[in-house]
């Protein structure tokens, strides 16, 4: 599998980024296995998880927050090779204890959630450690001080965002670049065809500044993998699935006639699709199966032609360019 730089970085990872959020909760320990195995031998070097992933909380946290972290720990442990093999990626953010600093952003919870997510890992570094939403409570000053020092005591090496606006985004790298830091790698955004509003102002903030677009829900929950072959086929969406089918269900019949059309399957074209955005480091696919993670792997070698890509945006048209362009003279 090719790889490219997560933005401006010297650090190099794979087109597909494995993402685990099922790991522990949809996807049990030993399927879990198989997929990182299987992930690992098809190139995919890049492995993204959370501290809250792993299903709800639970007073043992044995069955809630941070056992897919714990899963990829036990995986690694397996083969310490391993662990130099992939660049691993975790995020911090979200609540992991009912106390009032056991969430967000504060140097106090940035450190203790960073020696967490290493015990539950089994490592002693995070290569991509990723702020799960914006804290505009916390002043950048403190949050890229906690981050300066777990760089500097080698338990991070990369700083990413997830989930910020086009100015959080400005606010955050003008501030790193103040300390003289490197500031954000990478941005994590809801990204793909169905969701394209991220190129209003997300996008051109990253471009500016260098920064790596790292899509999630590429495939939109599923809308984009053929939902309407596989409701035809027997199979029962969820009631919200079925509700955002029914609403998109002329657009979902004519992707479908064109993915059909090209001969290519609708999940590959729908993450070849962002991959074709030079701003796009690596598209996040999260499989629940192993076969599921096969079907995805034919999508970086996916030439999507000019006609091809001028046909999807009439089917799922954007906001109309980058802001103010799109709503402005």
């Amino acid at each position: 599998m090719d790889t490219t730089h997560l933005g401006r970085t010297g650090l190099r990872v794979s087109r597909l980024a494995l993402g685990t959020m099922n790991f522990g909760e949809l996807t049990d320990e030993a399927t879990s296995f198989a997929i990182m195995d299987e992930a690992l031998a098809a190139g995919i070097n890049f492995f993204d998880t959370a501290d809250v992933y792993g299903g709800p909380q639970s007073p043992d946290m044995e069955k809630g927050y941070g056992v897919s972290e714990e899963i990829i720990g036990r995986w690694l442990a397996q083969d310490p090779g391993r662990r130099d093999r992939i660049v691993l990626a975790t995020k911090v953010y979200q609540p992991m204890e009912t106390g009032p600093n056991d969430r967000y952003l504060s140097a106090y919870h940035i450190r203790r959630a960073c020696e967490a997510s290493l015990r539950r890992l089994k490592t002693d570094h995070i290569d991509l450690y990723q702020m799960h939403h914006v804290d505009r409570a916390t002043p950048w000053a403190e949050i890229w001080q906690a981050m300066e020092q777990l760089i500097r005591e080698g338990k991070i090496t990369y700083v990413g965002s997830s989930n910020f606006a086009g100015w959080d985004i400005a606010t955050a790298q003008c501030t790193a670049t103040a300390r003289n830091l490197l500031g954000l790698a990478s941005e994590q955004s809801l990204y793909n065809l169905t969701q394209r509003t991220v190129e209003l102002e997300v996008i051109p903030a990253l471009r500016h500044f260098g920064i790596g677009l790292i899509p999630w829900s590429p495939v939109g929950m599923g809308l984009l993998g053929g939902v309407l072959r596989k409701a035809n086929e027997g199979r029962r969406a969820s009631p919200h699935l079925q509700q955002r089918i029914d609403k998109l269900r002329p657009q979902l019949e004519a992707y479908e006639a064109l993915c059909a059309e090209i001969g290519e399957a609708p999940a590959d074209v729908a993450l070849a699709w962002l991959l074709h955005n030079p701003v796009v480091t690596a598209a996040i696919t999260g499989p629940r199966t192993v076969e599921q993670l096969r079907q995805n792997l034919r999508a970086p070698s996916l030439a999507l032609s000019g006609e091809t890509l001028a046909r999807l945006d009439e089917i799922w048209p954007g906001p109309g360019g980058e802001a103010p362009v799109a709503y402005a003279w």
